[in-house]
């Protein structure tokens, strides 16, 4: 299958190593874990940032099989998940920033279509969040109120 957006195909990467177990050398201590991404939240970290710090700077190669569940869980246990999903989150601050570059650059085509491509995303995701439960019934990306979303 093709990349939905552009003609190539997908290319082959490493794959993270299967395990059902984490490795005797990592931090497998749940509560201290759990401690640390509710603090790491608390400083304003991603879910994902969060998971780069556990790796690189507390020996914890994967979340989910040191605690049993993964770090955006145990922030919606702990009342700290984002409102807006950080993926979704992401894609707006592209836009955003294509529309800004629009502004100055309008004859810029290949930017116009790239601004098309991360708005017809962003589209497909929150109507995906909305079915799913994540965000409310008839939430729609309005790229005017988007700037003000993000600054929350």
């Amino acid at each position: 299958m093709a990349r939905m957006y552009a003609r190539r195909r997908g290319t082959s990467s490493s794959v993270r190593p299967y395990r059902k177990e984490a490795p005797e050398w990592s931090n497998t201590d749940a509560a201290e874990i759990e401690k640390i991404i509710v603090e790491l939240r608390k400083d304003g970290m991603s879910a994902s940032q969060i998971g780069l710090v556990l790796r690189d700077r507390y020996a914890v190669p994967d979340v989910k099989l040191a605690t049993g569940k993964r770090v955006n869980e145990i922030l919606r246990e702990k009342d700290l998940e984002s409102e807006i999903p950080e993926d979704l989150r992401n894609l707006m601050q592209k836009a955003l920033g294509i529309r800004k570059h629009l502004a100055e650059n309008n004859k810029d085509v290949h930017n116009k279509r790239q601004l098309q491509i991360a708005e017809s995303k962003v589209r497909r995701l929150v109507k995906y969040y909305v079915r799913s439960g994540r965000m409310p019934k008839g939430w729609t990306y309005k790229p005017e109120t988007a700037e003000i979303l993000l600054t929350r």
